[in-house]
């Protein structure tokens, strides 16, 4: 072969360089298809660089183009416009060309040389060069994301070294729509990725479009993972929150807490972690929560401890919620109520006068549902329990300070030291019999002083009283109101039988209907008084064991008294018969006096012949002689002023006139005698017919 022939060869290689650079970089193609033949000499580093890059990139038919030199100053000018880094990065990945063999394949040849000598060292050039790069480094695809380390930062933007045949350039404007500062220097590693562009010799990158990328790809994982990301509180909007995961995600006011968060601006700034519950990268949109994660933590820390959870035992929890009824506490992943009966011994106005959410108490469990998951919680039976000494300290009969701390309609409760507390029933908050609803005696709050009555340890009762400690209106009563003493009183309540009058607070009389009126006959007690009514009545009886006094307003004016000093036994006076029964008749003697004239004494005697005849019925016998609303003489048989009885005698006063008559009739003179045959008979039937 000619040496003209092996020149023809020769810039076939260079050419070969350049049919693989157009698809990755127009400036360098120009260069190469510009470039002149290399003279023969020794190459320096950089050139044997460039060139080595050049031959990396070289498309499989190298062969089949001639070949031509390239001087270095053109390789060192294609350098300069961007692939600088390309030829680092090939210098580095593959061993270079060895300067004595690059001479002698590039010098020309002299005339005495054979054809056989020059083809054999340009086949064994080729060969090694197709040896050394056989497998040639894939090249970046476009809209690939990779790693590239920063050669240099300067007013265009950041220069970066892909590892490829090219040099990228991450815009400066890139930073500055983005909002943050260049934050690289040179020799860190960036994360870009290749765009459609270039620009100043350089192929355009995107290092935020690289990262919105990762981030996204970050953020499709954990939601299909359901793993936890972490990400920054940046505002508060309407709803609930915006957070910083990478993009902006909306966290739900709903999904920050277990329960309501009221104040959203003290999350502000903070960090949290969070799981992705929606997601949709086609619009942008993030939905996270908080919540889900304490759930799936409480869920772990529930189950945990619902396994080692046993009654009786003691643990320790921390106050949630405090409410009327009781305590919500939590022991670390499930809630027990600590009811308001099992906080304290003593009576409690309401739970948050003892504790407060964020206390951490210690608390017994007095029940335990698995299967409800609920727990029972008692904080008292962890504290001394003062029944155990009340006996010694209380005794029956003794007197104690308390404070009254509920009232109902049948009593009060007054606490008589802490966790200690009695019933004072309604019956022993006064000596009156006059029932009182409590709150009209005592009051919430109220100090009294009170008497022990009975102590049950047992059920844990102590019956009190407040009228103990009061004087006892009956034990006085019977020097204060003697038999006999006019009193003054107000109707309290009306029965059948009379009425009840109340002399002063704690005491009440009877007035039984019979005392009442003398003359008038009453059937109830309503015809003549109602409730309220003042009146005034004379003590007839006090009975103070029993409680009981008896009064009587007839007794006030007691026209009997007179009666019964006018009148004795024997006396014939005049009465009206005022009702007939059939045992005698009753006869009225004065206004309010009445008499009894019994049956027997108002028909004559019969003789024993008379005897055995058959006799009129009772009633008969009675009203034969005598007639309602007739006026007779009566004789007054028998007085019994105490009981205001008094017996009279028909019969006996017919007699008493008779004689009378005959006395009268025996004193007058002979010649009032009409007939020396009159009988005494006849006279008195005269005496009757004058009269």
């Amino acid at each position: 072969m000619s040496a003209e022939q092996d020149n023809n060869l020769q810039p076939s290689a260079t050419e070969a360089v350049a049919t693989e650079v157009p698809g990755e970089n127009s400036s360098d193609q120009k260069s190469d298809q510009a470039a002149p033949q290399i003279p023969s000499g020794n190459m320096n580093s950089s050139s044997s660089s460039g060139a080595a890059t050049a031959v990396v990139r070289a498309p499989e038919s190298v062969e089949a183009l001639p070949l031509n030199s390239v001087p270095p100053e053109e390789i060192s000018g294609a350098q300069h416009d961007g692939s600088e880094s390309t030829a680092g990065a090939a210098s580095e990945s593959a061993p270079l060309l060895d300067h004595s063999e690059t001479s002698e394949a590039s010098a020309p040849t002299t005339a005495g040389e054979s054809t056989e000598t020059v083809e054999a060292e340009s086949s064994e050039t080729m060969d090694q060069l197709l040896d050394q790069f056989a497998v040639p480094e894939p090249a970046v695809a476009e809209g690939e994301i990779f790693d590239g380390r920063v050669l240099a930062v300067n007013d265009l933007g950041v220069i970066v070294d892909v590892g490829g045949k090219f040099e990228g350039l991450v815009p400066a404007q890139e930073f500055v729509d983005s909002g943050s500062p260049i934050q690289f220097g040179k020799g860190q590693t960036i994360e870009v990725e290749r765009l459609h562009e270039q620009k100043n010799g350089y192929v355009l990158l995107s290092h935020v479009r690289a990262h919105r990328r990762r981030v996204w790809e970050r953020i499709e994982k954990s939601y299909r993972e359901q793993a936890t990301i972490t990400g920054k509180v940046t505002e508060r909007i309407k709803g609930g929150l915006v957070v910083d995961i990478g993009v902006r995600a909306f966290l739900p006011a709903s999904q920050i807490e277990l329960r309501p968060v009221h104040d959203l601006e003290t999350w502000k700034d903070r960090d949290i972690e969070v799981r992705v519950l929606k997601l949709n990268r086609k619009r942008g949109n993030v939905v996270v929560s908080r919540r889900a994660i304490l759930e799936e933590e409480q869920k772990s820390k529930r189950d945990a401890l619902m396994a080692s959870l046993l009654e009786n035992s003691v643990v320790t929890g921390r106050v949630k919620n405090v409410t009327d009824y009781g305590v919500f506490v939590d022991l670390g992943g499930i809630d027990g109520l600590l009811h308001v009966s099992d906080l304290v011994w003593g009576r409690v106005p309401h739970p948050s006068l003892i504790v407060k959410p964020g206390d951490e108490i210690e608390v017994q469990i007095l029940k335990f549902d698995k299967d409800k998951q609920r727990i029972s919680l008692g904080r008292k039976q962890l504290l001394p329990d003062p029944w155990a000494t009340v006996p010694e300290r209380f005794a029956v009969g003794s007197r104690a300070q308390g404070k009254i701390v509920g009232v109902t309609d049948y009593g009060a409760f007054v606490q008589i030291e802490p966790g200690v507390e009695g019933l004072v029933h309604v019956s022993e908050m006064s000596w009156s019999k006059r029932t009182k609803h409590p709150s009209k005696m005592v009051k919430v709050g109220d100090e009294v002083e009170v008497t022990v009555l009975e102590v049950k340890t047992d059920q844990r009762r102590i019956s009190l009283g407040l009228k103990q400690t009061m004087p006892d209106p009956w034990d006085a009563a019977a020097e204060k109101y003697p038999v006999g003493a006019i009193v003054n009183g107000r109707i309290r309540n009306l029965a059948d039988f009379g009425a009840f009058v109340e002399i002063e607070e704690g005491m009440e009389g009877l007035i039984h209907i019979s005392d009442i009126s003398w003359t008038e006959r009453i059937k109830h007690p309503s015809e003549k008084f109602k409730k309220g009514d003042v009146i005034e009545a004379k003590v007839l009886k006090v009975d103070s064991q029993n409680r009981r006094l008896s009064l009587g307003i007839k007794q006030v004016k007691d026209i009997w008294a007179n009666w019964f000093a006018d009148h004795k036994i024997g006396d014939v006076l005049k009465g009206k018969v005022a009702r007939t029964t059939d045992f005698g008749a009753f006869v009225e003697l004065a206004e309010g006096i009445e008499g009894l004239c019994h049956v027997s004494e108002i028909e004559e005697r019969k003789g024993k012949g008379d005897r055995d005849k058959q006799k009129p019925a009772r009633g008969a016998r009675v009203t034969s002689v005598l007639n309602t609303g007739g006026e007779y003489d009566f004789k007054i048989l028998r007085l019994e002023p105490e009981q205001h009885k008094i017996s009279l005698s028909y019969r006996a006063a017919q007699k008493q006139v008779e004689r009378q008559e005959i006395e009268t009739f025996k004193q007058q003179p002979k010649q009032v005698k009409s007939s020396p045959n009159a009988t005494i008979g006849d006279a008195i039937m005269a005496k009757r017919q004058s009269s």
